[in-house]
């Protein structure tokens, strides 16, 4: 009667919203001030002040018919060529707004990427490393194709470049990299990208076709210490990038962001035109109108980041004088500590005995840690450290 994998896709939710709906329903119970929600990536950072003049400027200024009205597929013109002059001035590129396709948000670019590059029948892989962002496996089966997932070096979250190499194969079509990384925090180093870029050239000559990289950057502004994150189409020629303002301007209701498609793709035409094509069957018209003219109008808004700074110290801090082991975080809003015990899924049931809402390691591919989103209230994050210790000594004892 129904697509069952539709159903089950439909039915099964993730384990971070089946959390977050659990943390809803317990704070009925015991008051929302007594959880300790740590599971979904919500940023608690408010939009700048920019944004919401620029929203109002423009529904007091633009006439609505047009401003509420279609926008061609790829997005407004003039939008596209503001954004990529943006992103000239970072980075030193040379794009032009041709070379953007306006999305709704970094999943939308992300689907669309896999829907564009992915050949029925081929037997097509995309690679990732773990840990990764789960719905990446959701997406890519979504479309026919098959994840590979490279084992996470759990020392420091890196690159494991000879299991890399061996998972590689004649069928790799995509590899995605996600720096700064959901859910370790790890920024990849522009040595690491050098490296992968390397590998890649190598191999695109051996299997005499392209490979690309999907480079899902949501979290680009999110870094901390004075680190730089390596801007990957200066390396790689065969990349594709996916960017949202969600956690940037702090906007993922909004569902806004773009894919960048360099000149220098291997048959640059194609390649768009696939991605015009995918976005097209997955019933992308266009991007929300008003917010294209929104975040053109606040593209080169600073990101404000203190409080994800000041936050992710605080529960590092904690964490580790709680006798957790944990990287500190280079980026985004995540902490990854080791999971006190080998079932992660165990330690966060038991977790829920003191209110502590945490996502179990296997969702991201990598068994025995869990995930803490800090981009809460920091109060509650102070408050939530005896917790830790409380857990932490129910196992110690």
């Amino acid at each position: 009667m129904v697509s069952e994998k539709m159903y089950g896709l439909g039915t099964k939710k993730s384990t971070i919203r089946t959390i977050f709906e659990y943390g809803k329903q317990r704070a009925a119970v015991v008051g929302a001030e007594n959880i300790f929600d740590f599971s979904i990536g919500n940023p608690n950072v408010p939009a700048p002040e920019a944004v919401k003049t620029a929203i109002i400027d423009i529904l007091n200024t633009m006439d609505s018919c047009e401003l509420h009205g279609y926008t061609v597929a790829p997005g407004d013109a003039e939008v596209r060529q503001t954004i990529a002059e943006s992103i000239n001035r970072r980075f030193g590129t040379n794009f032009a707004g041709k070379n953007l396709f306006m999305t709704s948000g970094a999943a939308a670019a992300i689907t669309i990427c896999f829907k564009a590059l992915h050949e029925p029948h081929s037997g097509d892989e995309f690679l990732t490393f773990a840990p990764y962002f789960p719905e990446y496996g959701c997406f890519v089966d979504g479309v026919g194709s098959k994840l590979v997932v490279v084992p996470a070096n759990t020392e420091n979250f890196e690159i494991q470049f000879d299991k890399f190499e061996e998972l590689l194969s004649p069928k790799t079509k995509a590899v995605i990299v996600n720096s700064p990384n959901n859910p370790s925090g790890v920024v990849y180093s522009e040595e690491t990208i050098k490296k992968l870029a390397a590998i890649l050239e190598k191999k695109e000559a051996e299997y005499g076709h392209p490979i690309f990289i999907i480079s899902d950057e949501p979290y680009r502004e999110l870094v901390y210490g004075g680190l730089t994150v390596p801007y990957i189409p200066k390396y790689y020629k065969n990349t594709l990038v996916c960017y949202s303002w969600s956690k940037s301007l702090s906007l993922p209701g909004e569902r806004i962001g773009y894919i960048v498609v360099p000149d220098e793709v291997a048959d640059f035409g194609k390649v768009y035109g696939a991605i015009a094509g995918a976005a097209r069957v997955l019933t992308h018209v266009n991007a929300s109108s008003l917010f294209q003219r929104v975040v053109a109008r606040c593209v080169d808004e600073p990101s404000d980041i203190a409080a994800y700074e000041r936050n992710g110290n605080l529960l590092y801090d904690g964490l580790i004088e709680a006798g957790f082991e944990c990287l500190k975080p280079q980026g985004a809003f995540y902490l990854f500590p080791k999971a006190l015990e080998e079932d992660d899924r165990a330690f966060c049931e038991r977790a829920k005995k003191y209110d502590l809402l945490l996502v179990p390691g296997s969702d991201f591919g990598c068994p025995g840690y869990f995930r803490a989103a800090y981009c809460i209230k920091e109060d509650t994050i102070r408050r939530s450290i005896a917790r830790f210790k409380e857990l932490a000594k129910e196992y110690k004892g």
